[in-house]
């Protein structure tokens, strides 16, 4: 059989969507040979995703690419709730400068260009193979690789072999079927119809100012501001209402009328989806991963459903990478499943509960939802944060329970650097790093206790205002991450490549302790 493969990779990355543009892209960045296989020829060139998060950008920062994609996001508007009789019950906004990773929380973004710049960054690498119109027909796994039976756009098949494959093939996964995977049902099932529309300038002003959900029983609706004149709306479907006759115009035009006419904008995609909640049992069979939309569908309520792709692949590539090194054997992937299955069920349970409030359609029941929220509020319309929707990790490779601040993401603060300043992650990477609190701990002693091949990056951070130990300290501007280490009590933490807290220490004891299990654990 080895005669009859034409190349061997240390990665195959089906889908060349975002999940897979990014882990290709993370994978050449550390020296992988990769090849990247997708059955389309192009990008997709209608917005699907249209939401991202600060987690998010400081990965596109990590990768370089943060500059390029800028210039198609915006900062996302405060979500208002609105009650069955119009009132305002509830608002979904983001937490509150000086922000916390060092971009705005919350944000929008149009996902062809923003696609574009993921590809280009991938396609960058000399050792990054991309083979677009190219399908996957057939995997073949045995104990040190995997075989690949591939098709081309003009009908040649031929086999080639990598130490391991990803799936991020969509929510029709071909790895994840051929892999013996299977989606759990997490019970939410719901037909919508999304609609995107550039709106002329002139009309811009007559629409909300802000995004909405519409949490009206006789037709649940939601209201987003896109970047520059991209609106979308997500519009329940009707009992008898047939999803194909409702993504025609005029049927869209009708839905929109109370905002906009046909006059006022272009349309740009209507699409009716079901709104689904699943998420696969297993996320790994042996050399064989999967991520993104090929592991879980979720609602998108708040906007998550790309940000949990690539969460998936920043927590898949780090290990990836210290196992195609030698640095770690590949029980390091046993906790990739446990961490992001559990993830995505939680934050998929807290979504469903918003989506299940949004969708009621029980007038009496509307009504006793909006009075239960009000009254959650004092009376008043509920303020809650995105920011506090999405949850740490609560089990996988990090610290013992009870450790504090394990799991949690690791803030990035501005750090001063000659007149103007960089973040945090400029001057560690994103790397495994001990990061220690200046104002207790110098770099050299947090050094000493690392020990010379831990691997670790060591930085000391000190506020602007205060005296530290290390006189090479860095200075933060604005004091998130003395702020943080207070609030939690500790004097250092050490913190994964994808940015997530193995844990934090409260005393030196402590953090030789947590240094022991990490070479362990990491071994």
């Amino acid at each position: 059989m080895k005669n009859e493969i034409s190349n061997t990779y240390d990665v195959l990355v089906v889908g060349f969507g975002p999940a897979g543009a990014v882990a290709a892209g993370m994978l050449g960045a550390r020296g992988h040979s990769t090849l990247v296989v997708d059955r389309l020829t192009d990008i997709y060139d209608k917005p699907r995703a249209i939401a991202i998060d600060h987690e998010i950008l400081r990965h596109f920062d990590n990768m370089g690419i943060v500059d390029q994609v800028m210039p198609y996001i915006e900062p996302f508007t405060a979500s208002q709730h609105f009650g069955a009789q119009g009132q305002l019950i509830r608002r979904i906004d983001m937490v509150p400068a000086p922000f916390p990773l060092g971009y705005t929380p919350s944000m929008v973004f149009t996902q062809p260009p923003v696609e574009a710049v993921l590809r280009r960054h991938a396609e960058s690498f000399d050792h990054v193979m991309v083979e677009l119109g190219t399908e996957m027909l057939d995997l073949d796994p045995h104990a040190d690789e995997v075989v690949v039976t591939l098709k081309d756009a003009s009908g040649a098949s031929r086999k080639v072999a990598a130490k391991y494959v990803i799936g991020c093939d969509g929510a029709w996964s071909r790895v994840r079927e051929l892999s013996g995977m299977k989606l759990e049902d997490l019970v939410f099932d719901e037909p919508w119809l999304v609609v995107d529309v550039r709106v002329h300038d002139a009309a811009l002003g007559n629409l909300p100012q802000t995004s909405a959900q519409y949490c009206d029983p006789a037709r649940p609706t939601s209201y987003i501001m896109g970047p520059k004149n991209h609106r979308r709306w997500e519009i329940m479907l009707l009992p008898g209402e047939d999803p194909r006759e409702m993504e025609k115009s005029e049927n869209v035009w009708r839905l929109l009328s109370p905002w906009l006419t046909p006059e006022e904008g272009d349309l740009w995609r209507a699409a009716a989806y079901r709104f689904h909640a699943l998420v696969a049992d297993e996320w790994r069979r042996g050399r064989v991963m999967i991520a993104g939309d090929a592991a879980h569908q979720q609602p998108p309520f708040i906007g998550q459903g790309m940000c949990q792709g690539l969460r998936d692949v920043s927590n898949l590539i780090w290990r990836l990478d210290r196992v195609l090194k030698g640095q770690s054997s590949q029980a390091l992937f046993e906790t990739y499943t446990t961490e992001r299955k559990r993830h995505v069920q939680t934050l998929t349970g807290k979504i469903k509960a918003i989506g299940q409030a949004i969708c009621e359609r029980d007038p009496q029941a509307a009504a006793a939802r909006d009075a239960r929220i009000l009254s959650e509020g004092g009376g008043k319309p509920l303020i809650i944060t995105r920011q506090e929707i999405v949850p740490p990790i609560e089990e996988g490779f990090i610290a013992a329970e009870g450790t504090p601040a394990r799991g949690l993401l690791f803030p990035q603060p501005a750090i001063a650097d000659g007149a103007s300043s960089r973040l945090l992650d400029a001057f560690t990477g994103p790397t495994w790093r001990l990061v220690l609190d200046g104002r207790r701990i110098g770099a050299a002693e947090g050094e000493a206790l690392a020990g010379e091949d831990s691997g670790l990056v060591v930085r000391s951070v000190v506020g602007a205002n205060h005296a530290a130990q290390d006189p090479a300290a860095l200075r933060e501007r604005d004091g998130v991450l003395s702020a943080w280490f207070d609030r939690h009590g500790v004097i250092a933490a050490l913190v994964r490549p994808d940015h997530y807290v193995f844990g934090a220490a409260e005393n030196i004891d402590a953090l030789r302790q947590q240094i022991a299990d990490l070479r362990i654990r990491l071994a």
